[in-house]
């Protein structure tokens, strides 16, 4: 493990003070709950890719995504999270994120679907989303998804211990302006692994070389959310949860828990 104090104080010589605090840096043991917490939720999305399919309802896939997390010894964080009515989240479409699952909301050929699940073992916090192509797809379906992936996965070939936490939106906005799509401003990545959300707040967008510094034993989730059109958002005020694309354009996103290592960057859950 580091020695936090003396890296504070190097970094404070260096005139840099935008540091992790001392409880942002997990102990082994702390590293080791959070691991089993993320494989059991990595085996409850791996349940999920098994039955999804067109002609099923989003209430579906909760149904799937409790039963299986229950199965395993774990507790779906989601559910009753400040009022969140479901086990997991499921964003159809349009849909960035927080999408709320229903018996009405039936999946159809050609649609795209995130599916959000977060899981609680032994008091540790496992969080991942993945995105699943529903049937014959589009073009544009299939490339956003792909992309949002590829700068995710570009984050983790990059983003080495002592890189600056900004870095990592700097990737990720880069990369999928290149290829056409914008991202979302509004909502990003957190510290995870004692509770749902920890600091530090992770940017899906930023300025290369700026932010706080990311030392070893930091646990934290990217999951860049990336739009067809426009990266403008707004909030369903029917349900006050699930964010929608302003021009209902399609929304891709994925997310992994990670540690910071001495060597990188290493997935928890995915």
């Amino acid at each position: 493990m580091i020695d936090y104090d003396l890296l504070v104080e190097k970094y404070h010589k260096l005139g840099i003070t935008d540091l992790p605090t001392r409880d942002m840096i997990k102990t082994e043991e702390e590293i080791e709950g959070i691991r089993e917490a993320g494989r059991i939720n990595t085996l409850v999305l791996d349940e999920v890719s098994k039955h999804i399919r067109a002609g099923i309802s989003t209430d579906d896939i909760n149904d799937i995504v409790h039963k299986k997390t229950l199965e395993l010894g774990g507790i779906p964080a989601p559910l009753n999270y400040e009022g969140f009515p479901k086990s997991v989240c499921t964003s159809v479409n349009d849909a960035v994120c927080h999408g709320i699952p229903s018996k009405n909301q039936i999946l159809k050929n050609g649609d795209i679907i995130n599916v959000d699940c977060t899981t609680i073992y032994n008091g540790y916090y496992g969080d991942a989303s993945r995105m699943f192509l529903i049937g014959a797809c589009s073009d544009v379906a299939k490339d956003i998804c792909k992309v949002t992936k590829e700068a995710l996965d570009l984050c983790l070939k990059e983003i080495k211990p002592y890189s600056r936490l900004r870095d990592i939106g700097y990737i990720i906005e880069k990369y999928c302006k290149a290829h056409g799509y914008s991202v979302v401003h509004e909502i990003g990545g957190h510290g995870v692994g004692k509770d749902f959300h920890e600091d530090p707040f992770v940017y899906h967008f930023g300025k290369k070389g700026t932010g706080m510094v990311l030392f070893p034993g930091m646990v934290f989730t990217i999951e860049p959310m990336v739009n067809e059109g426009s990266r403008r958002v707004f909030l369903d005020a029917s349900n006050d949860w699930t964010i929608y694309t302003d021009d209902g354009g399609l929304s891709a996103q994925w997310e992994y828990t990670l540690v910071m290592t001495e060597t990188g960057l290493e997935i928890l859950s995915y």
